[in-house]
């Protein structure tokens, strides 16, 4: 199993606490071309829905668009957000207990979800569906935990995501670190929540980097799960070929490729 979908490794070293997403994050925090802000295009969506919904986040990891966006949060809404990691759910508390308001944390799996039949109004799977080996599974259960009529907002990446970065990545290690084989994204998608739900629409966010520091890229790189097994000299030639990028052009250009299904049961 690839370790993206290997729940062991997931839980207990890439994100058994928040760094390695913290540095990833970063990247598109700074230097993003979108002004408009990756939480607050996802939430220009969910303010659509009735004052009065339960909610259910599925890999809520530190809960950065809740803390992004506290502003917006309906007072009615019942929130429980969960994720596979403890680490995570304690970076999760630690972000929003200074809000004020009540939100659930709980540790759970999306392939096993600990709630009765149509509970939720809404579940939320942000760039997390990818991570779970049984993504018909995890489905399944979101359809049981909804209501009727209920929705589930799942984002993912596509294809073309940050292709320049694992095109870098094949160069240093020879071929032996490419792209991910990803089981939900973008293209097939669609396919996967047919099976489980009656309209679904796909939105796209239109964005891209342009990065003018060397080392956040760095430290995005070495964040990742795919990049463990590279030595120093690798990372070396990585960092020399990035270095020579910005001296010729004065940023390094990332292509990003996310979007939004929206699916109602």
């Amino acid at each position: 199993m690839q370790r993206i979908r290997d729940q062991q490794y997931l839980k207990e070293e890439q994100y058994k606490d928040s760094s390695n997403l913290d540095a990833r994050v970063a990247i598109h925090q700074r230097f993003s071309t979108n002004l408009q802000g990756w939480y607050n295009w996802i939430f220009d969506e969910l303010v659509k829905l009735p004052a009065d919904v339960k909610i259910l986040e599925l890999g809520c990891g530190p809960a950065y668009m809740w803390k992004e966006c506290a502003d917006r949060i309906p007072e009615g809404w019942i929130i429980t957000l969960t994720d596979l990691s403890e680490g995570m759910l304690d970076s999760a508390w630690r972000n929003l207990v200074p809000l004020g308001r009540s939100f659930k944390f709980e540790q759970m799996g999306a392939q096993s979800i600990s709630y009765n039949d149509e509970t939720f109004d809404v579940v939320i799977a942000n760039h997390m569906l990818y991570h779970v080996p049984d993504s018909k599974k995890a489905l399944g259960e979101i359809k049981r935990t909804l209501k009727k009529d209920g929705i589930l907002f799942a984002t993912t990446v596509g294809e073309t995501h940050m292709q320049e970065m694992w095109k870098l990545l094949q160069r240093a290690s020879g071929g032996q670190q490419g792209l991910i084989d990803l089981s939900f994204t973008l293209e097939n998608g669609k396919e996967q929540l047919q099976e489980f739900f009656s309209t679904i629409e796909l939105t796209r966010y239109t964005d891209n980097l342009r990065v003018t520091d060397l080392e956040i890229i760095m430290a995005y790189l070495q964040s990742m799960s795919s990049t463990q097994d590279l030595v120093e000299e690798q990372f070396s030639s990585i960092k020399n070929e990035l270095a020579e990028i910005l001296k010729k052009s004065g940023e390094v250009f990332i292509t990003k490729d996310s979007g939004m299904f929206k699916a109602i049961k």
